[in-house]
């Protein structure tokens, strides 16, 4: 007969062990616990030495490149009230000796004084000798002092520096407080320890024996009696937790028969209410269990309470899957249920639903009543958080990936009194928040169902409008400034309605972009316009020939496949590669610069030229010309329009063409209307240019007759 341990024996053991190892853990503490508080101290004190020293290294560093970015302009165009003010602020820092700005040949330009009495010296100090040959950033130690400099560059050029001196008194001020305030708590917690160790034993002593008598009395006779208990589950009462496990006591006898209530209990509830009311991803309501919960809420609106609904949806949130793939999508469902948890605790109130419904849309249920009951101020509120907080980056896979949200809101009962109605028209206001430029929310109004109406009808229409000939492409001729003479020409689609007339290319393109209906277009467009570009070079077999440019819309460069559709293109109508340009916006390139920069590169390699188009409206700047490959860029018509009379445009047209040139690029600028225009341009070395006065957009036919 097998000898059957019973659960108070096996305490019993554990406890006695139990007791060994903490008196022997005690011992060891009490011995080791002096030796470790000076070895803690050490190490703090080098750690703190360490940390202070690159602390200050990288400040000065990040601090001397901001300045040395900032005095660039005011250095190149000797404006030194400007250095000044720059100098002034940096001094502000009190741990700040000395700011010295330099010329190239180490002569004193500034010091940031209002007098600048050392104006003109040169700068002749132990330091100052690294200071002027250095081409980096660059750090010295003098003592009491940290010199950190770095040169000042326009382009590649060098035309100068700066240097500032970091006063190491107080740091190390700082380590000796710490380090001490540090002692003094190490010796409070080793007495707190001793205390709380003797009363630890003392309570695991009394621990003991109570358990043991609890154990006796509540735990070895009931365990028999829910073994029995667990039979009845097993037949169908789910009202229990589910344990796991074997073991020959009593405690095993509960497991083995929960163990099989368990299964059941899986089987015939606990997976299919999961499957039928949750989101398998997120854990979220489904869009079946909101609606049962909205259809109830609205049978007791007899409380008198109102309701909004807030849609959500990830704005391109498709580009993360296209790009990263859709493990890292599911990653960005997650952070954004999360976001919106949060949100939601602190200010969505009481009985809010929160609910996915599928692919990237959440719906959020927001009921008002009682003291606060304005629940269209509140859905604002929440509304405004969600976008804030939904638009900070998220980092995936090692990325930060910039995603906004739109939401619409509709409310109950002034917009609908059905449930299927609120539903429908929480969607139409948040296809109403996308037209309105994304990342934002927009409250359902009636007008909204004509807006949307129209804009549905109008991406009908476009559907198939390429095939039934009513869109057609126009050339706008491009001009080389330095001899007049015609190089190539711009594509640009137009849309002939036969009932609307010409429809404005911002209208329909915005609606082919939303729709996705730019996808089909865009190669067509391109298979046409270097079909075009073909002939151009049959009527001109003696001459220079003509490039043509198309532009590529955000949603092409996203889907990954351009190289792909380009290359097609030049194999099946014969066009050589370099008469080829793509023209992008400053915006397509930034949203995902390494998968823009990845495709761009790969585009040039087959010869293609690419263009920045609109340049200078958007954020990139020109510093993002030295990461994106591009061959030239397009100066934005809002500059060319103001440069005869505006000096700021003028100064930052300039500005752009040469800082264009000193990267090899080329500069084009559209928009010309006027010939005193064309005439500053050339005077100030622009590339290219097009615009009415140098020729109207014309049909192929008659860009044909003109090169004829």
């Amino acid at each position: 007969m097998k000898l059957r341990l019973g659960l108070q024996a096996r305490f019993l053991v554990m406890m006695a062990l139990a007791l060994l190892v903490v008196v022997l853990l005690i011992t060891l503490l009490l011995n080791r616990q002096e030796r470790m508080q000076l070895e803690v101290e050490g190490v703090s004190r080098e750690a703190m030495r360490t940390m202070v020293r690159d602390g200050m290294r990288r400040q000065g560093e990040g601090t001397v490149r901001q300045l040395a970015e900032s005095l660039a302009n005011p250095l190149y165009y000797f404006d030194l009230d400007a250095i000044g003010v720059i100098g002034r602020t940096a001094l502000r820092n009190p741990s700040v000796r000395y700011v010295t700005v330099y010329d190239d040949s180490g002569n004193i330009v500034h010091d940031g004084s209002e007098e600048i009495p050392s104006y003109g010296k040169r700068m002749d100090d132990k330091l100052a000798t690294e200071v002027i040959a250095a081409r980096d950033v660059h750090i010295q130690w003098n003592g009491a002092v940290m010199d950190v400099s770095a040169p000042i560059m326009i382009g590649r050029q060098r035309i100068g520096g700066v240097r500032i001196g970091y006063d190491m008194k107080a740091a190390r001020q700082f380590q000796e407080t710490a380090v001490g305030s540090l002692r003094t708590r190490l010796d409070a917690l080793g007495q707190r320890h001793v205390v709380w160790i003797g009363l630890l034993g003392v309570g695991l002593l009394v621990f003991g024996g109570v358990v043991l008598w609890l154990i006796q009395r509540f735990l070895v006779q009931p365990i028999r009696q829910l073994a029995e208990a667990a039979r009845a589950i097993e037949a169908g009462r789910f009202d229990t937790v589910t344990p796991a496990g074997t073991r020959n006591d009593e405690v095993g006898d509960l497991m083995r028969a929960f163990e099989r209530m368990s299964r059941s209990l899986a089987r015939h509830d606990r997976d299919i209410r999961r499957m039928a009311y949750t989101d398998a991803l997120t854990g979220l309501a489904n869009r079946l269990a909101f609606r049962e919960t909205l259809d109830q809420r609205l049978l007791e609106r007899g409380t008198g309470r109102q309701l909004a609904l807030l849609f959500a949806d990830i704005d391109d949130f498709k580009r993360v899957n296209d790009t990263l793939g859709h493990d890292a999508g599911d990653e960005v469902l997650l952070q954004f249920t999360k976001r919106i948890q949060a949100a939601i605790k602190r200010l969505g109130g009481e009985d809010v639903l929160l609910a996915r419904f599928g692919g990237d849309e959440f719906v959020i249920l927001v009921q008002g009543g009682g003291k606060d009951g304005d629940v269209r101020k509140n859905a604002s509120l929440l509304a405004e958080t969600l976008v804030s907080d939904l638009g900070e980056p998220i980092l995936v896979h090692d990325r930060q990936v910039f995603l906004g949200t739109s939401i619409g809101i509709t409310l109950f009962p002034e917009d609908a009194s059905s449930a299927t109605s609120l539903m429908k028209n929480g969607d139409i206001a948040m296809y109403q928040a996308k037209v309105a430029g994304k990342n934002c929310y927009r409250f359902y109004s009636r007008a909204m169902d004509q807006a949307v109406e129209r804009r549905v009808h109008l991406e009908h229409e476009l559907r198939g409008a390429w095939e039934r000939g009513e869109l057609s492409l126009v050339y706008q001729p491009v001009f080389c400034l330095v001899d007049d003479a015609m190089i190539g020409a711009e594509a640009l689609l137009r849309w002939q309605h036969p009932e609307r007339g010409l429809v404005a290319p911002s209208v329909f393109i915005d609606v082919a972009e939303q729709s996705g209906l730019i996808e089909t277009l865009g190669p067509q467009v391109l298979h046409a316009a270097c079909e075009d570009a073909v002939r151009w070079q049959q009527l001109r077999p003696q001459g220079e020939p003509l490039f043509v440019a198309v532009n590529v819309s955000p949603r092409q460069l996203r889907s990954g496949d351009l190289p792909q559709v380009v290359a097609a293109s030049l194999r099946e109508t014969g066009l050589s590669a370099d008469l080829l340009h793509l023209e992008l916006t400053e915006t397509a390139v930034i949203g995902d610069e390494a998968q823009a920069s990845n495709l761009l590169t790969r585009l040039r390699g087959m010869g293609v030229k690419v263009w920045l188009d609109d340049f200078g409206t958007g954020f990139s700047g020109l510093s993002h010309l030295r990461r994106v490959p591009v061959d030239g860029v397009k100066i934005d018509r809002s500059f060319i329009a103001d440069v005869l009379r505006d000096p700021d445009d003028l100064a930052l047209t300039t500005a752009i063409i040469a800082m264009a040139h000193s990267l090899g690029i080329t500069v084009v600028a559209e928009g010309v209307e006027r010939e005193g225009q064309y005439a500053i341009l050339r005077e100030r070395g622009c590339d290219l240019a097009q615009g009415y006065w140098l020729g109207h957009p014309l049909p192929a036919a008659e860009f044909l007759a003109l090169l004829r």
